[in-house]
């Protein structure tokens, strides 16, 4: 058990905000707007992780530097312990999250999230409720 503790932390950290659309370079995203995908969440990058065959940990006590706000990170191992590749599609962190990025929208929580809010978005601008609310 010693022996996987000093592993885990050099293996690469992955914040969501790097493939947050939401955000801007200087908030920390790390890939292009157009690649990145909105507000992932620690489970769906790990749940990434899982699909590509790549070993990772969850740190829910971890925030972002940039902002403390931000809770949660994933350390995922790129390489094993004699140097070759789990992924061999995967050889960067730049790859890792290009991938990552790219499944997230198609995460099984996300679709299911998606489906009751676009009822209710759908829903709202019929009732007009929050208007009448600010006039009171």
């Amino acid at each position: 058990m010693d022996g996987d503790v000093p592993n885990i932390k050099r293996w690469t950290v992955f914040y969501p905000v790097y493939i947050n659309s939401k955000k801007t370079l200087a908030e920390g995203r790390r890939i292009s707007t157009s690649k990145a995908c909105e507000n992932p969440t620690c489970v769906e990058i790990a749940d990434s992780c899982n699909f590509l065959k790549l070993p990772f940990a969850i740190e829910i006590d971890k925030a972002y530097p940039r902002d403390f706000m931000q809770r949660g990170r994933v350390r995922v191992s790129l390489k094993k312990e004699d140097g070759t590749l789990y992924n061999p599609a995967i050889s960067s962190r730049k790859q890792l999250m290009l991938q990552v990025a790219e499944m997230v929208p198609r995460h099984h929580g996300r679709i299911r999230k998606q489906e009751p809010s676009t009822t209710s978005t759908a829903a709202l601008p019929s009732k007009s409720g929050k208007s009448g609310r600010k006039k009171k």
